[in-house]
């Protein structure tokens, strides 16, 4: 197995650690997040740390809390690579301080947008429609699949922590009472098809949805307000938090996204981790990359290669000399 040289050092949380001798990279798991931008950087990832620093990779499936809990309880798997720390900020940053897990790189560099949204052509035919509770008003609006009787809210797969939020915003709004149906989608593919339907026969859509994406990136949407600023305690105390008794109505906090890794990889691999603090892209990057991948079908892995193949001006960046040569040697 190839041996690494140590880097200059990585943060756990905010304490500093040093690394000065050699360790081996091994065997690492990496979650392979069951979004587009995640799953293309998580073989962004397993491509570098394979051929650029001998690592054996593995990924494995993952979403964002099932994800967090096991590598918080159980140190695996090692990474995951765009971890919306807004799902559970407070836990991550007593696992960063208790020494359990690492926070390396913020990878949206210039953060992420999440929120509930309406089509434009909707938002432009109904330019008083500015709020999430305006749009309450109006359930002929956005008909709800197979009864047009009900209004739809789209929500997020479960095992998704929007899933968690998108749900107690619905009963804090009283969306129930206002004759809009909670629709769960079952994966991001049918949410994704949700809205390209919507567009295809031009009918009213409101749910859930982030960027980067090529959704997003395709189709002209516009977010709503909650009218109301962020409360961070009662986010972090209840909307994210499943089954809260009495949520209230709340607005999306500034999103931000982090590669997250073991404590165990970062001691065994130190220069692997300092790939991964220095691993970040913009949403225009990113949204380039998943256009791409949306108009040729590309699965994640020939996204990444593409990524590699096609912007080295960003990922030589991130590496030592050395290893940008075994990179490209390999592709």
């Amino acid at each position: 197995m190839k041996r690494l040289l140590a880097s200059t050092g990585f943060a756990i949380g905010i304490c500093a650690l040093a690394g000065t001798a050699q360790a081996d990279c091994g065997s690492v798991s990496v979650a392979e997040m069951n979004w587009a931008s995640a799953g293309v950087a998580a073989n962004v990832d397993k491509i570098i740390l394979e051929e650029g620093y001998g690592c054996i990779v593995k990924l494995v499936s993952g979403d964002t809390m099932t994800t967090f809990t096991s590598m918080d309880e159980k140190g695996e798997p090692d990474v995951a690579p765009e971890f919306w720390v807004n799902s559970a900020r407070i836990q991550l940053n007593k696992a960063a301080t208790e020494g359990r897990l690492v926070i390396a790189a913020e990878i949206l560099s210039d953060g992420a947008v999440e929120g509930w949204w309406i089509p434009k052509f909707v938002a432009d035919k109904h330019p008083t429609i500015k709020t999430v509770q305006q749009a309450l008003a109006h359930p002929e609006l956005f008909p709800a699949p197979g009864n047009p009787a009900k209004g739809a809210i789209f929500n997020c797969p479960r095992g998704w922590n929007c899933q968690v939020s998108t749900t107690n915003l619905y009963r804090a709004l009283g969306a129930k009472e206002k004759n809009f149906e909670l629709i769960e989608t079952a994966t991001a593919a049918e949410l994704d098809s949700s809205i390209s339907n919507a567009f295809a026969k031009k009918t009213g859509w409101l749910g859930y949805y982030w960027a980067p994406t090529p959704i997003l990136g395709t189709y002209e949407m516009v977010k709503l307000s909650f009218d109301v600023p962020h409360d961070v305690n009662d986010w972090s105390a209840c909307t994210s938090v499943a089954n809260c008794p009495n949520p209230k109505v709340n607005s999306y906090p500034t999103s931000q996204a982090f590669t997250v890794v073991t404590k165990r990889l970062a001691d065994r691999a130190p220069d692997a981790l300092d790939y991964m603090k220095k691993r970040k892209w913009t949403n225009a990057t990113v949204n380039t990359v998943l256009a791409w991948q949306h108009e040729n079908r590309g699965t994640n892995e020939a996204t990444a290669k593409h990524f590699l193949d096609t912007m080295p001006d960003i990922w030589t960046k991130w590496l030592p000399p050395a290893i940008v040569e075994k990179v490209r040697a390999s592709l």
